[in-house]
């Protein structure tokens, strides 16, 4: 299984006896992001803060791998669950305005013919829905995408729908915090509902149009598409743009730091809007999430350190990684946009009070270039030769992990290397036998590969090293329903 990294980073950090506030200069900025493209955090990043007097953009790195071409404050970029903010923001404004309440049942506003999941006679409500309170899982299992590298581009009403009315809640609603991409992908699309529109059209109307941000977009023009940054994986490999349709308002929105900066601003307090109450409703805390330090406002996390509180949310897409921070009593804001898999929360923090603790990122992948290396030029079976013999002979900047092999199967997978791919996850089941993953990647593999039996056997083992395997009990039962 291909590991998503849509969830909160835990930071470490260390209490110095300096002012709550130590904002970074502008330089210290700009090194910090050149060295972290040195290390290979990213293949470029660009970055903002702004207060009362005014904003700053640093940027680093580059727009795409070797196009030389830096990134800079109308870059845009997938800002992925940052979207759930949005979302939370056009919620607050429609409750606001009366055109529905936190409380109401997602049923009032689903066709008649979705059945809504309900326990204990108790049902899941829009608040549920904005506070990751539902019982809702995080992802749907009823994807079948055509491309795997934009999973969600062909995912659709219907299957949404069937996903809800088939769905059994494990937990009571309400019990506990549970991410969800899946309730706030909704969420979005209730919201759509209501407004009988798109999501494209709400963000718009009720965000973008306001607060004059025209380089906030779910779709991108043909004006737009020049601007865009490429995606790359965490091994810095290209990788394609997500499309969300259905559920956008979970991680579908593309944006640029400029226009970041400005929603930041409007959340701090420092841009006076049409939407300060709605932003003010979304902004009170509602519930505790998983990690203590973090309770959850609509949307928005709220990160208490040293008695300040920070709004804060993180986005992952399949190339890229984001972060957004407001501070709304010093107003102050950041944002830290990248076009690769591997989290900047820390930057971010650490440009909005330097007592956060910034961690040099350490490139974790020279063992799998060097093993991709000598399977372009020789072929699996010497990769695979390579590959033993380094873990004979291990040298330092080596790591050795079920990740190496695995994230370069994958990588082969979109390549249509099927025969490659399936030899390096036998590999990895040889060496990491105790994993569930390894033997769920494998089982994907065989099964994308046609063949079924292989397949649904390793998904078992898998299953029965991880009981909690829900996408792999969803394949095993399309595959003996003959789907």
């Amino acid at each position: 299984m291909i590991k998503k990294y849509l969830h909160l980073a835990l930071l470490a950090f260390v209490g110095f006896n300096s002012p709550a506030i130590a904002q970074l200069p502008k330089d210290s900025i700009q090194l910090i992001l050149n060295t972290e493209i040195k290390n290979k955090r990213s293949v470029g990043i660009a970055a903002g803060f702004i207060n009362t007097n005014g904003k700053e953009v640093i940027c680093a790195g580059q727009t795409a791998l070797g196009n030389a071409k830096q990134p800079d404050g109308n870059t845009l970029y997938e800002i992925g669950s940052i979207s759930k903010v949005f979302t939370a923001i056009i919620l607050a404004d429609m409750v606001i305005k009366k055109q529905l309440s936190l409380n109401d049942p997602i049923s009032k506003y689903l066709p008649a013919t979705v059945k809504t999941p309900q326990r204990n006679g108790a049902a899941i409500t829009l608040l549920d829905l904005a506070t990751h309170r539902s019982g809702l899982p995080r992802m749907p299992d009823n994807f079948n995408p055509k491309d795997p590298n934009n999973p969600y581009i062909d995912y659709t009403v219907q299957q949404l729908y069937d996903f809800i009315s088939n769905y059994t809640l494990t937990r009571d609603i309400g019990e506990k915090y549970e991410y969800s991409n899946l309730a706030v992908g909704l969420l979005g699309h209730i919201l759509c509902l209501v407004n009988k529109s798109d999501y494209e059209t709400l963000l718009k109307q009720r965000i973008t149009s306001v607060l004059t941000m025209p380089s906030t977009v779910v779709s991108l023009n043909e004006t737009l598409k020049k601007r865009m940054a490429v995606g790359h994986n965490e091994n810095l490999i290209p990788v394609s743009n997500w499309d969300l349709d259905v559920l956008a308002g979970a991680g579908g929105i593309r944006s640029s730091v400029n226009d970041m900066l400005t929603f930041a601003a409007a959340n701090a307090g420092i841009l006076k809007t049409p939407l300060d109450s709605a932003i003010k409703l979304t902004q009170m805390f509602r519930n505790k999430s998983e990690t203590p330090e973090f309770d959850m406002g609509l949307g928005w996390h709220i990160f208490t350190y040293e008695g300040q509180k920070y709004l804060n949310h993180n986005g992952g897409t399949g190339g890229f990684r984001t972060f957004i921070a407001v501070d709304r009593i010093k107003q102050i804001g950041v944002v830290v946009l990248a076009n690769a898999g591997n989290g900047v929360d820390d930057i971010g923090f650490h440009i909005l009070n330097s007592n956060f603790v910034l961690e040099p990122y350490v490139y974790q992948w020279h063992l799998k270039d060097a093993i991709s290396q000598k399977l372009k030029n020789k072929g699996v079976d010497s990769a695979i030769a390579l590959y033993q013999q380094l873990k004979i002979e291990p040298q330092e900047k080596y790591i050795f992990n079920e990740q190496q092999l695995n994230n370069l199967g994958y990588e082969l997978i979109a390549e249509k290397k099927m025969k490659e791919a399936i030899a390096l996850f036998q590999t990895n089941v040889y060496d990491y036998s105790g994993s569930w993953n390894v033997y769920d990647s494998l089982g994907e593999a065989y099964m994308l590969n046609g063949e079924k039996g292989l397949a649904i056997e390793n998904y078992l083992i898998s299953i029965e090293l991880n009981p909690e395997n829900e996408n792999g009990k969803a394949m095993v039962k399309k595959m003996q329903e003959g789907k």
